[in-house]
């Protein structure tokens, strides 16, 4: 199985082709089967004998890829979609053909060097210094937890002991993932803090939320995360106000910006990210709106040493790779063995430009914006929030759940677009999140003619 045979490269010519193949086609729609109608349709792949490289690449490409959903079809507008460029796409084979370790400079100098220079275009994107730095992980889940897990570490030093409690402030708009992150992995508190009537953190509303803590609890509090974009809504905390609070306090803030934080390319929009240059730590998934596969997030701190002090592991056989001044990936997060998941992101960026980038970012929050006007104008449909970026949450006036469930799955059925239901303040209602520049006013328009 390891030597390089006729056979291999047979297999490896027909994969290579079925990509380039799926590379110039316009991405299906395509739609979830049924375990039972898989197996009719598959069968039992995995056996002993095997069954060879030319029924498993059939039963790939007629059966099993076709059951599963394109997220960089311009219709595929629910959760938060993707759309990898052509080129970041093509360089993930090569990625993965490549078998680069990336945890470690020793083993990987050459992808980290790439992978650092797109993450210092982000730090810039932010304010941050031109010391500031992190690394790819595999999701917003894992980049935020290593975040906080660096700000507990660097509360920790900074006290010289432990409160009765940890804590950490959020939102109920803050992902899912975060406060699931911190009761179940973390053993930590989640405080609350109540949203303005758009839903987002304020500084005042999280210093009066604090203000009335008891005294052992505000003792127990290191870190405040703000959201630049929420999921379900694309709304932006006030950064700048949260901040303020969070100095005064001594707290770390962290900014999710897993969706969001894409916009900070748009000059358009990039003052309401203000305040976030001065956040100790930010994330951002170019696997959702910068245009890479998955699955990329970036994590970057404005002092790179705490996320060192928090994450570097030691052991007698790690000691060849943490050298002093060379910069290890696995220093900065919870993974120790990680894919060069950043690689496709730089080499699109090298590719194109960041111009580009620029471009493609303010296209889609045009698009947005164009979509957000049709709901404006359409007497059947209700806007339920102003967007910030390229979320548009609304809903058909006279709906119930029942009847967004069913016309999400005609949607689907039909093969027009995915667009799933949702929920805001407690009642049923659908969203747009257009994150993909091929997605066009006419695309919004259609589904919206099929809510009448």
């Amino acid at each position: 199985m390891h030597i390089y045979t006729d056979a291999d490269d047979a297999i490896a010519h027909a994969l290579a082709q079925a990509c380039l193949d799926r590379l110039a086609m316009s991405a299906p729609l395509d739609r979830p089967r049924a375990p039972e109608q898989l197996l009719t349709a598959a069968g039992h792949t995995v056996t002993a004998e095997g069954i060879g490289a030319g029924e498993a690449i059939r039963l790939w490409t007629e059966v099993l890829g076709p059951a599963c959903l394109s997220i960089d079809h311009p219709r595929y507008l629910s959760f938060i979609p993707g759309a990898p460029t052509k080129a970041s796409a093509a360089f993930d084979m090569l990625v993965g053909a490549s078998s680069i370790y990336a945890g470690s400079w020793l083993e990987g100098a050459g992808a980290v060097f790439a992978e650092n220079q797109a993450l210092a275009w982000l730090a810039e994107l932010a304010g941050y210094p031109a010391t500031a730095g992190g690394t790819f992980v595999q999701g917003g889940t894992v980049g935020n937890l290593s975040a906080l897990v660096a700000a507990r570490e660097a509360a920790l030093d900074k006290r010289g002991g432990r409160p009765a409690r940890w804590s950490v402030c959020v939102t109920e708009e803050t992902h899912s993932s975060v406060k699931q992150a911190l009761r179940v992995v973390m053993d930590v508190d989640v405080i609350e803090v109540p949203g303005d009537e758009r839903g987002r953190m304020t500084g005042g509303l999280l210093r009066a939320t604090v203000d009335a803590l008891e005294p052992q609890t505000r003792d127990g509090v290191f870190a405040v995360v703000a959201t630049a974009g929420a999921t379900n809504s694309g709304v932006i905390d006030d950064i700048a106000g949260v901040g303020a609070v969070a100095r005064e306090h001594g707290w770390w803030l962290h900014i999710d910006g897993a969706y969001g934080g894409a916009a900070l390319a748009a000059p358009g929009v990039r003052r309401l990210f203000d305040g976030i240059e001065s956040a100790d730590s930010f994330i951002v998934d170019p696997h959702k709106w910068l245009f890479a596969p998955f699955d990329c997030c970036a994590l970057l701190y404005r002092d790179p040493v705490a996320g060192r002090a928090a994450h570097t592991q030691r052991a007698g056989y790690l000691d060849p790779v943490n050298v002093s001044g060379e910069w290890n990936p696995s220093d900065f997060a919870i993974q120790l063995t990680r894919r060069a998941r950043g690689l496709p992101f730089w080499f699109s960026l090298a590719v194109h430009g960041t111009d580009a980038y620029r471009i493609a970012v303010e296209q889609t929050l045009e698009v947005a914006r164009a979509g957000a006007e049709l709901i404006r104008r359409a007497p059947h449909l209700r806007l339920l929030i102003e967007p910030d970026l390229s979320v548009l949450l609304f809903e058909r006036i006279g709906w119930q759940e029942s009847d967004y469930a069913t016309w999400s799955e005609e949607l689907l059925e039909a093969q027009v677009a995915f667009v799933t239901p949702t929920r805001h303040g407690g009642r049923a209602c659908t969203r747009f999140a257009i994150v993909n520049p091929l997605t066009t006013a006419d695309d919004l328009a259609a589904i919206i003619d099929t809510m009448r």
